[in-house]
């Protein structure tokens, strides 16, 4: 186990400067220029070379991107351009935000989807089954772009029920959780389903029918661990894609998180706060696919993670 976790976490390395090198030379082949964008289109030249000087941005390319290796090796992300601050406070700051929308939008998504596949795996076919996977598809075809608006419309314009946008308390949790989580339920909801229609003919299955238990009780209290494991992988592949997928929850619901900052850093050509968003990112999803790899564990003891 402690092997196992030392190897994955020296993978991180080659990953998190695979991530840098590839967001440093995509950022920097993007027409734009930070300086121009700070001073305008009809700055003095003096002055937008001077900026430029200021900021590092007439180095060639390679001395640019060997100070930022430099910088990342002793945990320094720079500074930013458009902002003036440390990208690492920036990120801290921000970083939290997107960690609880996250949070919240799996939980809705859990909430939801767990119900939905024990209703459909119970009785394929039946009636709950076909009304279980008409909202799977549905939850899978509306993208973010409508149904987060569509939310807002309803329960905030028309009904005044929840808040508009903006983070503070519960409530204004609930639409962009809704929003994040419903693709994930849909997704969760049609893999739980298909996992316990599988267990269904299992022989500790037929086992535990004999000694009286009825099909629903049997299920649950026999065969949905089993039919967790695939589950699992999945919720876990999922909460990374969730994560980097709040970005456009946050600009949706104008929630301060980090994601809405990597979209402002990009219309700024922000350099260092673009590539330290990215790189926050990326190893945040390496991570919880090696929390998701011990939960695997956890549900089945017969995996060996060696």
């Amino acid at each position: 186990m402690i092997r196992y976790l030392a190897r994955r976490l020296l993978a991180l390395v080659p990953v998190a400067l695979g991530v840098v090198t590839l967001t440093f030379a995509l950022i920097h082949l993007v027409p734009g220029d930070p300086v121009s964008a700070m001073l305008g289109d009809y700055a003095a030249p003096a002055d937008v070379a001077q900026m430029r000087h200021a900021l590092g941005l007439d180095r060639p390319i390679g001395q640019q991107y060997i100070g930022f290796l430099y910088g990342l090796a002793h945990g320094d992300l720079g500074q930013s351009i458009s902002q003036h601050e440390p990208v690492a406070r920036l990120i801290s700051e921000r970083f939290p935000a997107t960690l609880e929308l996250t949070a919240a939008g799996l939980l809705a998504a859990l909430l939801i989807a767990f119900p939905l596949g024990l209703i459909a795996g119970a009785n394929p076919g039946g009636a709950g089954d076909l009304g279980a996977m008409g909202f799977a598809i549905l939850g899978i075809s509306v993208p973010h772009l409508y149904l987060g608006p569509l939310l807002m419309i309803v329960f905030s314009l028309d009904l005044g029920w929840l808040p508009l946008t903006g983070r503070g308390g519960l409530a204004h949790l609930v639409l962009p959780a809704i929003t994040l989580g419903t693709a994930l339920a849909a997704i969760v909801a049609r893999m739980l389903r298909q996992s316990l229609v599988q267990v269904v003919g299992a022989d500790y299955m037929r086992t535990a029918r004999s000694k009286g238990l009825s099909r629903r009780a049997a299920l649950i209290r026999h065969g949905l661990r089993n039919a967790l494991t695939p589950v699992i992988t999945l919720i876990g592949l999922e909460a990374g894609a969730l994560l980097t997928g709040s970005i456009i929850t946050e600009m949706i619901f104008s929630w301060p998180g980090l994601g809405r900052l990597l979209i402002t850093a990009i219309n700024n050509r922000d350099y260092p706060l673009v590539e330290g968003c990215v790189l926050t990112f990326a190893l945040s999803y390496v991570i919880v696919n090696l929390v998701t790899d011990f939960l695997y564990r956890a549900a089945d003891p017969r995996i060996r993670l060696e």
